[in-house]
């Protein structure tokens, strides 16, 4: 490995081995392409990214693997250098799916196994891509312990097959991990959950941390190009929050940076979204120098807003009161 690659630092996963500590992202909203989001995997390689964080509802796949095949046939990259996500959706956690779920994304990605395989959301609830915020389906139900391990246990079977070096969870929280570590026969190796400045999630971080389980944070700056049904009155902006605003015109960056070096710095894996290489690559060198100091990254805790920009209410079911029974904001899973 040479180049800015050699210069990520690496987290350790539980069992020793590495993950790079930041990685690129693979959802392009409603923005970007397939086509435009491949693309932009292509350059991620080639400026030294390793991590790349997929999923089988970005619709795009097949478009990444075509690049991941090219990049590795050209020498760019051999495959034990990368680090590739993927995740089931809400529509494939019925017996048997998981492994036509992980078949088909390893199909499209052109592997023969994914480093870490996610159970996307922890219920079945599906709506279709591109909807709107008001969306519901009948059949949307709250979580089911039951429901999700019969879906996790598909998912240990992938590491059994060695279709998944880790398998892990994504938008939990901490009641329903306190009811589904304890059946796990392999446990989450990371959770990936949102984590930026203005939602800093400290409670469900350290519960992991000290769990040896991996925190991996989507919208690291905040997500201003997130679909707009995820947009509501009242979102903090990271990047404009005054404290960021100051430190990084002290080190004489974009304040977006400054969200990805608090992210590294503190510990979990930023996975950044974007298709315009100056700023993708400047994502992945922002983290190998200048580092923020102890006062500066004690100064960035008190930005927290508890501000959660990915509400999640297009999976509420019916007589839910709102987005915040998906989170079991009381303390206990919300039924």
């Amino acid at each position: 490995m040479s180049g800015i690659a050699s210069l990520v630092p690496e987290k350790l996963l539980y069992d020793g081995k590495t993950i790079p500590a930041i990685g690129m992202g693979t959802f392009g909203s409603d923005h970007y392409t397939a086509d435009q989001v491949a693309e932009a995997v292509r350059g991620g390689i080639q400026a030294g990214y390793r991590l790349f964080d997929c999923a089988a509802c970005y619709g795009n796949e097949d478009k990444i693997g075509l690049v991941f095949e090219q990049a590795m046939k050209d020498g760019l990259v051999t495959r034990e250098e990368l680090f590739i996500t993927t995740k089931v959706w809400n529509d494939m956690h019925g017996q048997g799916d998981v492994l036509l779920s992980c078949a088909k994304s390893l199909r499209d990605l052109k592997l023969d196994y994914v480093d870490l395989f996610f159970v996307h959301w922890p219920f079945p609830n599906y709506h279709a891509p591109f909807c709107d915020g008001d969306s519901r389906n009948p059949d949307s139900r709250p979580f089911s312990v039951e429901e999700f391990m019969t879906t996790w246990r598909q998912c240990e079977r992938l590491v059994d097959m060695g279709l998944a070096r880790y398998i892990g969870m994504s938008n939990m929280t901490i009641p329903k991990l306190e009811a589904v570590l304890p059946l796990c026969r392999i446990k989450p190796a990371a959770i990936e959950m949102e984590l930026h400045p203005c939602f800093q999630q400290q409670e469900l971080f350290d519960y992991c941390v000290n769990r040896g389980i991996q925190p991996i944070g989507y919208c690291p700056m905040g997500s201003p190009s997130r679909p707009e049904r995820d947009k509501a009155e009242g979102d903090f902006v990271d990047m404009e929050m005054p404290e960021v605003m100051e430190i990084a015109k002290a080190h004489g960056v974009h304040p977006a940076l400054i969200c990805l070096k608090w992210a590294v710095q503190r510990g979990q894996i930023p996975i950044p979204f974007s298709v315009k290489e100056p700023q993708y690559t400047g994502n992945l060198a922002c983290i190998t120098q200048d580092p923020l100091t102890p006062e500066e990254m004690e100064r960035l805790k008190h930005v927290d807003k508890n501000n959660r920009l990915v509400k999640g209410q297009v999976f509420l079911w019916e007589g839910a009161k709102g987005w915040e029974d998906l989170w079991d904001m009381d303390g206990t899973i919300t039924k």
